[in-house]
């Protein structure tokens, strides 16, 4: 069966950079409970966040970097190499996990405050199941608070060599059986177990749809709806759904606003059901998305401003700036419940934390720099 996908233009985008470090930046800041810095990031104005982003372009980056090994080497070459992409997902996860539930631990034990145990859903490794508890959390099962969005991607990924075989032969078919798996997903209440009861709060076989959305788009699926994407009538629709969103979004934030809409449009949005990815949910990024494609084309030359580096860099070396942004959010939660909470402690905090993740991100490119070897002098020309 022939190829039938159109690979991506060989080198970096800087879009994908800056949108994963856009997004690694709006999950640090949404994971911190009452944080007026927060009120920056998208989930506040429409019905997707920065989690259905990151999904959207792990899956794209996916492609991006193993579509061309797979078909030049082999599928063999590239399952392996993804493979070993999810290894290094899974080792990740363990070393964030086991930090994070030692750090919260701790800092029950010494503030003498065992809701925080609650809070992080680890009453679990408080009790005569902490074995178990812990086996579940190595098996992806137990994950605290905030440690969801990784496991998630690192069953994508471990699922993803078949699925990109069939996207380079059968690229739209392949997104329409993601279609249809989201859609009896949703019908049938299809979901994993969770530990130690309940299911996973994002249901793999409803975001696989992101997930696949971004492979479809990096495999020539962007480009050959570009005669859609630039349509007026595209544009208006995309304005007016970003709009809707915006309204339906604020009736949910607050009640007295949310009272002066019918009931059956208020509950068409509210809440937000993110564990299943609401159609409304997906089509909001779909419109985001086509109109990133519209007005931030691969060489817009705003991505070469110095006031992007901080987030390219940090889209770079998405997962030690996304396993670090974790741990760092937690830090913020606590110190934000011993302080006073005030304005001045929540910016001070949000900052803080975004420049801790910044310096990570660059002092990683710089040693992965140190590694390379230098190149060789020229040789002198013979006079």
């Amino acid at each position: 069966m022939k190829i039938n996908a159109t690979l991506p233009d060989r080198g970096r985008d800087l879009r994908l950079d800056l949108f994963r470090g856009i997004a690694n930046w709006a999950i640090f800041l949404d994971h911190i409970p009452d944080n007026v810095v927060n009120w920056v990031t998208t989930r506040n104005y429409g019905f997707s966040d920065a989690a259905d982003l990151f999904v959207f372009i792990s899956g794209y980056t996916a492609s991006f970097v193993y579509a061309r090994m797979m078909i030049e080497r082999g599928f063999i070459v590239g399952a392996t190499r993804l493979t070993k992409r999810v290894w290094q997902l899974y080792v990740a996860h363990i070393v964030l996990f086991v930090i994070y539930i030692v750090s919260i631990g701790y800092v029950a034990l010494r503030f003498s405050d065992p809701q925080i145990i609650n809070e992080f859903n680890l009453a679990g490794l408080a009790g005569d199941q902490a074995i178990e508890t812990l086996r579940q959390g190595l098996l992806l099962k137990f994950k605290p608070v905030n440690l969801d969005v990784l496991p998630l991607y690192i069953v994508l990924m471990g699922l993803f060599p078949p699925v990109l075989w069939i996207m380079l032969r059968q690229p739209n078919l392949t997104l329409l059986a993601s279609i249809a798996l989201w859609l009896a997903a949703r019908q049938f209440g299809w979901n994993l177990p969770g530990y130690p009861a309940g299911t996973w709060y994002f249901n793999p076989f409803c975001w696989q749809l992101l997930f696949v959305f971004g492979s479809w788009c990096a495999l020539g699926g962007a480009r050959t709806s570009m005669s859609i994407i630039n349509s007026p009538i595209t544009l208006y629709f995309c304005i007016g759904y970003l709009i809707l969103a915006l309204v339906m979004t604020m009736a949910g934030k607050f009640p007295d606003f949310g009272a002066l809409f019918p009931q059956w449009l208020y509950s068409t949005f509210n809440p937000n059901d993110k564990t299943n990815l609401a159609p409304y949910r997906f089509l909001h990024f779909v419109v985001i998305v086509i109109m990133v494609i519209r007005f931030v084309p691969k060489d817009w030359p705003g991505l070469e401003w110095k006031v992007f580096d901080p987030l390219i860099v940090c889209g770079q070396q998405s997962l030690a700036v996304f396993c670090v942004g974790v741990f760092l959010s937690f830090v913020g939660h606590f110190e934000l419940m011993i302080s006073s909470g005030s304005l001045f402690a929540q910016i001070f905090i949000s900052v803080t934390g975004i420049a801790i993740m910044t310096v990570v991100a660059y002092y990683i490119s710089w040693s992965k720099r140190q590694d390379k070897p230098l190149p060789k002098p020229a040789a002198a020309k013979s006079g």
